[in-house]
Order: structure tokens, then sequence, then C-alpha cells
């Protein structure tokens, strides 16, 4: 079982987008980055795709739940603004489903961290770039074991 924590792709710079932040759309780049994203999950036996309510994270994640036949279920735990515990608690709900779940680059650092803390093995350096993915494999205790990072498709 693997969970699958999705930075949301390229979405231009805030100081351009004048209206409200929860609206920015992705730039065509993140366009592309998403559409990418089904290339590198389609072949993992997901059930569920999460994602904040930001447009930038729905539109990232939006291609795969499409090939997938998913609808993207939005949740509070995934958006900018959530704290770190909500997040963690909603990714140990999750433990046992294959899921992906879409968020923002401010809330991976700490859940990296947090998994660090725990005894999780991390493969490589903790990054996230904008269209990256964390894959947090579990053992058979709904426990994590280890996360492994897929950098943006190019």
């Amino acid at each position: 079982m693997s969970l699958h924590v999705v930075r949301h792709a390229h979405a231009g710079d805030r100081s351009d987008w004048h209206q409200p932040d929860e609206l920015r759309p992705l730039s065509r780049a993140g366009r592309a980055q998403a559409e990418a994203l089904v290339g590198l999950l389609e072949g993992e036996p997901i059930k569920r795709v999460l994602s904040s309510r930001y447009l930038r994270c729905t539109q990232t994640v939006a291609p795969l739940a499409e090939r997938l036949g998913l609808d993207v279920e939005t949740h509070p735990a995934l958006a900018e603004e959530a704290d770190v515990a909500s997040t963690w608690k909603l990714l140990e709900e999750l433990a046992g489903t294959e899921a992906v779940a879409c968020t923002h680059g401010n809330l991976i650092g700490p859940l990296l961290d947090r998994l660090h803390r725990h005894g999780v093995e991390l493969a490589d350096r903790w990054v996230c770039e904008k269209g990256s993915v964390w894959t947090i494999e579990l053992d058979g205790a709904r426990t994590f074991a280890r996360a492994r990072y897929l950098p943006a498709p190019a």
C-alpha cells in the first residue's frame, strides 16, 4: 500500500494574479505537468484522489482522476492554510487505502519532518518541486515505513 503526496503543479507567480489566490489556475507548464502525472501514477492501484480546494491543486490531479474514473475529493486538511497536525491525521486515516493527496509546498516539508521523526526512511533529500510526488509506503500494520521522491515529470 502507498500514499502519493503530490505538490500542485506550476501555477505562475502569485504577484501577477489579482483575484483570490484559491482561484489561481495552473500555467501552461503546470497543465503539462498535470498531464504527465497521469503517466507517472496511472499504473498504481489508486482508489481515491484527494486535493486541496485550491484550483491549482484540483487541476493538478484532475487528469489522473479522470483517467482512473475517480472523482477529485477536496479536503480541508490539504488546503494551504491547514495545520500540519490536520494533514498528518488525514494521512493516518488514509493509511491502508491506495490514495493520492494533492497539497501545497508549505505542508510537504513539515510532513516529511514528521515522517522522519516517526522513523520513516526517506530515500532522497527533502525536496518538493511543483508537480512532484512523495510516495509513502506502508508496512503490513498500516504503519508508514519509507518514502521515496518522484521528481516532477518533465
